[in-house]
């Protein structure tokens, strides 16, 4: 899957990460995710994060490049929970990791990078 540039088109709550510097990055209005489902988004310095937005509503982005394969993938995984921490496994290899350290649940020596995520209403 192509990462897509995605664009808020009105004033309705968007998804915005934090990118360089701290500042804050307007990726994609939130209606545009999937409860339970990821999507990638192309970041202005090449990189690609993966989003998601859990049943509850909570939005996460994550580094969307699986580690152990070098695919951008992580954004295509599956999302669910251990020990009450949500995480999505890749769907290459299943290694699972924490949407909100990025810490690797089956290998304690790999992570993924976390981006800073809140939703807010644009005019």
């Amino acid at each position: 899957m192509t990462p897509q540039t995605l664009r808020p088109t009105a004033a309705r709550p968007t998804l915005q990460l934090a990118h360089a510097d701290d500042a804050w990055l307007t990726v994609c209005e939130e209606s545009r995710l999937t409860p339970g489902r990821g999507m990638a988004a192309l970041l202005p310095d090449g990189r690609q994060a993966a989003l998601f937005l859990d049943r509850k509503g909570r939005a996460y982005a994550i580094d969307n490049r699986d580690p152990f394969t070098g695919a951008q993938v992580l954004a295509r995984g599956l999302l669910g929970t251990a020990d009450g921490r949500p995480f999505v496994a890749s769907p290459l290899l299943k290694q699972r990791f924490d949407l909100e350290t990025g810490r690797c649940l089956d290998d304690e020596e790999v992570a993924v990078a976390v981006y800073p995520v809140r939703t807010v209403q644009e005019d």
